[in-house]
């Protein structure tokens, strides 16, 4: 399918910007760059009943929460989510508008997580956060007016591997109880090897080049591509997941390890809806202000993060 005439427009203006490649920059500077980004990508926020900035204690200090509620009465059930970029750039402000958007379309609590970024701290540090945030959101459920028995966790990029990784961790340590997995094209193969990866590997927001900087900052040896924390699509077993809603774009990089991860999911049982978007880029659907069909990706993910949390 040929590529979408908007995300063909965003590319035109990453080209026009001229905007220097992050691994050319280093970490400090990425992160002003991606998010002068998204003050021109991103939509408007949505208003939401309610908005609160939390903090918990983390295994490695505080760790920074932004809770979303679409009422602000009531038990709600609750989306822990974990931003991309690369676990390098990105935070809670650069993905305030996917998380209103998710709150409102779903009709639950959103918990966005501020985890620790790399290089500064290299993995597993974020893993620890996301999961450590999870069982929190969790144990703290009464205080935060969410329903325990509803929990389900999310992310897009490296917070789709994130989220992946979480459900792995809490079905091995037997909770937290999570009803569902929102991955929005997730990574889950560190070692680069699938073949979209070179198909895309220049020209489309995400580049080869910029996805081996995010895993030389984030991982402490080349060793650790084969860990399954790191790789997903590794674990030696994918069963006893909680049911799970997979996007991948067509033109992403990231696009055949994502397929594959859905795919390997279905197969051991796991209840899987995989959405797959064959005319967009990686990270479109942050990008809504450009590519108008950033909003019905989303509410497809919502709708089904909604009947999920029932």
């Amino acid at each position: 399918m040929p590529l979408d005439h908007d995300a063909q427009t965003l590319l035109e203006m990453v080209r026009a910007a001229n905007r220097p490649a992050f691994e050319t920059v280093g970490a400090a500077e990425a992160r002003l760059l991606y998010m002068a980004g998204r003050k021109v990508l991103a939509p408007e926020p949505l208003p939401v009943a309610e908005t609160r900035d939390l903090t918990m204690p983390g295994p490695g200090g505080p760790i920074s929460l932004r809770l979303y509620r679409s009422s602000s009465w009531g038990v709600l059930p609750v989306l822990v989510f974990f931003h991309g970029g690369g676990w390098v750039v990105g935070d809670i402000a650069t993905h305030d508008t996917v998380c209103r958007h998710l709150a409102n379309r779903a009709e639950c609590a959103v918990v966005s997580v501020d985890y620790r970024l790399a290089p500064e701290h290299k993995f597993p540090a974020a893993v620890d956060d996301a999961f450590a945030a999870t069982k929190w959101v969790a144990e703290n459920a009464a205080a935060l007016c969410v329903d325990p028995g509803r929990l389900a966790v999310g992310g897009d990029s490296a917070g789709g591997n994130l989220a992946a990784v979480v459900c792995l961790l809490a079905r091995d340590a037997g909770a937290p109880r999570i009803a569902h997995q929102l991955l929005i094209y997730p990574a889950t193969d560190a070692s680069m090897r699938h073949e979209s990866v070179s198909r895309f590997a220049e020209g489309y927001v995400l580049t080869r080049s910029t996805m081996s900087w995010f895993y030389q900052q984030y991982l402490p040896t080349p060793d650790d591509t084969g860990d399954w924390r790191v790789s997903p699509l590794a674990a030696p077993d994918l069963s006893s997941l909680p049911p799970a809603y997979v996007m991948t774009a067509g033109y992403d990089p990231l696009c055949d390890e994502g397929d594959e991860y859905a795919a390997r999911l279905r197969a051991t049982g796991v209840a899987v809806e995989h959405r797959r978007f064959p005319d967009q880029i990686h990270g479109f659907v942050t990008n809504g202000k450009i590519i108008r069909a950033a909003e019905g990706a989303l509410n497809k993910a919502a709708g089904a993060l909604k009947q999920a949390l029932q």
